[in-house]
This record gives C-alpha cells, sequence and structure tokens, in this order.
C-alpha cells in the first residue's frame, strides 16, 4: 500500500480517461508544503488529535498517515466500502479510472479498510483525491480530504445493546467532532448536525457551522457500517468515521475565494501564508475575464462531466467557470439543444481578444468528435 507507484506504470485500457491536466497535479501534494493552507490545515487536525492537550473525552493514541499513494484499485475505492455496484460514483463520468482495475482515489476512505486489518484502530489518513466535476469557484478535479477512524474495544461496549451501543459511539463522534472544528476554527461556533447518507455509514451525519451569515456543511460522519468492519476481520467490533475536505475550510478560515488559486506557483499568494498561522488573504489585482458562448445540440449519452472534463483538458486554470445559461427542445423532433457559457479568466495575468478567440476555435472545433455533439 505504500509504495509510491508511478502513473506510467500502470497499463492502460478501452475505459482509461485520466487527462494530462489531471495527472500533472500527482504529486504536488499541497498537504505537504509547510507553508500552504492545505498543509497548515491538515497540521491543525493532526494536532488536535494526537496533543495530548486536546482533552478529548477518551483519550487514545491516534495514528496519521498522509503519504499514501494516491492510486488505488476499485476495490479499495469502493467494493471495500460497499458501493454498491451501480452507484453514480463508479462510472467514469465521475471518476478517474486508470484501467478497469484501478483508478485516481475519489476519498481518502479508500484507505479505511486496510489500515484496519493492518491493526490501526484509531487514525487519520489526508491526501489529494480525485474526481471528474464542475467548473465554478468552489470545484476543481483534484481536492484533499481528511478521514478519520476509530474502532471501540470490546470492553467499551460490553454489557450494552446494540441500540445502547450506537449512541455510544454517536456521543463520543459528536463529541471530538465538535471540538476539534472549535480548535481548527479557534473559537467555540454555533453549530447542528444534521441527519445524511452515506453509503459506508450507517446512521450517518453531516456537521454543519454557522459561519459568515449562512450554514455550511463541513464534514460528513457515521457509523461505520458492520459489512465493512466485517471485511477488516472486525465483524465483532463497531466503531466511527468522519470526513471532510481540507479546500472547503481553507477558504473559509483564510478568506481565499477561487479554488483554483491553491494550486498558484505567483509568489503574490504562496508569501502569504506561514505554517501555524491562520491569516486572510489579500487579494491582489484580479485580471478581467471573458465569457463565450457554445450551442449544440447533445446526444442521449452526453453527460455535463464530460465536457467539464474536455474544456478542462483544452483551458486548463484558465477555465474559471463553464455554466449551462439556456435549454431548448425541438418540437418536432425532440431533439435537447444546450447552451453553456465559458468564462475565461488567467489567474497571473491579462488575457489578450485574439488568445481567448483561438481557444474557443479551437474548441469548437474538437468538440463535436470529442463528445459526438452538433454545433448549432
Amino acid at each position: 500500500m505504500h509504495t509510491q507507484r508511478k502513473l506510467s506504470d500502470y497499463p492502460t485500457d478501452e475505459i482509461s480517461n485520466v487527462s494530462e491536466a489531471v495527472s500533472s497535479k500527482l504529486g504536488r501534494n499541497l498537504h505537504l508544503k509547510r507553508n500552504h493552507p492545505i498543509c497548515i490545515i491538515k497540521e491543525r487536525i493532526f494536532d488536535f488529535f494526537t496533543n495530548p492537550n486536546s482533552k478529548l473525552q477518551s483519550p487514545i493514541k491516534y495514528k496519521t498517515f498522509d503519504s499514501i499513494s494516491p492510486l488505488v484499485t476499485v476495490e479499495q475505492n469502493f467494493d471495500s466500502l460497499l458501493f454498491p455496484k451501480d452507484h453514480e460514483g463508479r462510472k467514469a463520468t465521475d471518476t478517474y479510472y486508470i484501467n478497469k482495475g484501478n483508478v485516481l482515489r475519489t476519498h481518502t476512505s479508500a484507505h479505511q479498510s486496510e489500515l484496519m486489518k493492518g491493526g490501526n484502530m484509531a487514525f487519520l489518513v489526508c491526501g489529494d483525491v480525485y474526481r471528474r466535476d464542475a467548473i465554478d469557484a468552489t470545484h476543481y478535479p483534484v481536492f484533499h480530504q481528511m478521514e478519520g477512524v476509530k474502532v471501540f474495544t470490546k470492553e467499551e461496549l460490553s454489557g450494552k445493546s446494540h441500540d445502547e451501543q450506537v449512541k455510544i459511539i454517536e456521543n463520543d463522534l459528536k463529541n471530538t467532532l465538535t471540538k476539534m472544528v472549535d480548535a481548527v476554527f479557534g473559537m467555540n461556533l454555533q453549530s447542528k448536525w444534521v441527519d445524511a447518507y452515506f453509503p459506508f455509514t450507517h446512521p450517518s451525519w453531516e456537521y454543519e457551522i454557522f459561519f459568515a451569515e449562512k450554514w455550511m456543511e463541513v464534514l460528513g460522519s457515521g457509523v461505520i457500517q458492520q459489512g465493512i468492519l466485517a471485511n477488516s476481520g472486525l465483524g465483532d467490533r463497531k466503531g466511527w468515521a468522519f470526513g471532510l475536505g481540507l479546500e472547503r475550510l481553507a477558504m473559509i478560515l483564510f478568506d481565499i475565494p477561487d479554488i483554483r488559486l491553491f494550486w498558484s506557483e505567483d509568489g503574490r499568494f504562496t508569501s502569504q501564508f506561514e505554517a501555524g498561522k491562520i491569516s486572510k488573504f489579500k487579494p491582489y489585482s484580479k485580471f478581467p475575464a471573458c465569457y463565450k458562448d457554445i450551442t449544440f445540440w447533445v446526444p442521449p449519452e452526453f453527460h455535463e462531466n464530460n465536457l467539464f472534463e474536455f474544456v478542462r483538458g483544452k483551458l486548463g486554470d484558465i477555465a474559471e467557470s463553464v455554466s449551462l445559461v439556456d435549454t431548448f427542445k425541438h418540437p418536432k423532433n425532440g431533439k435537447e439543444s444546450r447552451c453553456y457559457r465559458i468564462n475565461y479568466r488567467h489567474m497571473d495575468r491579462n488575457l489578450t481578444n485574439e488568445e481567448v478567440n483561438d481557444l474557443q476555435q479551437n474548441i469548437l472545433k474538437e468538440l463535436p468528435t470529442q463528445l459526438k455533439v452538433q454545433i448549432r
């Protein structure tokens, strides 16, 4: 599991769909760069769980992992977590497949079962994860997750009914994570727990905080499904797990308005942050945006994520957003037409009209072949 294989070590097949734009992010490891906002948040969470002064409800030694390869098997990413075979997340429109048997992990939960099999009963996993997604200020195909797991000893739950055991686990989970979020933000927050659904926990909850005048979900959690524990050789034990996105927390705490900025190597961004400190991002001059619309008839098999992936592959981070602005269904033949708006904006310099026009023409030229659409 800890062998750092390269993407080039894997054979490709007809399902392979990892683009160059995405593969270029492998090995960047923002969560390991000490002065980067992602790493600063990671270290605050690690410190809460490993610092003996954190006053956890039930003190326990947590192990931390932040260097596990994101190249995993389908079994690790889906099967070990009881994902149904027809789950949307398994589709190539949502997941980056290296080949039929291997993917870029879509969550750090991919390592949960194997770590438990290795005897780890309380641990945190942090790393980069990959999903085909929308193009806007808060979505990016690469982001960073933190996974936390605690498995209770038999003695801690001895003599209790199933319902009593679940309640003990729920109380421990909610108490621990409420304290953790307060520690990360450095304040007591107005918060609430909301019932949720996840394939690998039941019951499940999301944790929301009231911040900047609105409610925001910061993590998902729940009681680990017994089947997952059984697959890990722990069928007679119970535990909890949580997962959170580090970008979401970093954007809130550092006032970073655009998720693309995390990948910037511009000194005006990178020089603003220091390990161990939360500081508000000071925006530097934002270059003007330019938008172009593209309209086409869509085939039955059309999926938006394929369009987003195509645009990312052609434009990289110049694509600030891609949004659906209009739809039309032909009254006679029933064909559907869609109009998408591509917002062009470079993070570090001004774009000329000629550059934008050339980029748009390249998209119009290749889109029909790549996505089997008909330009209007």
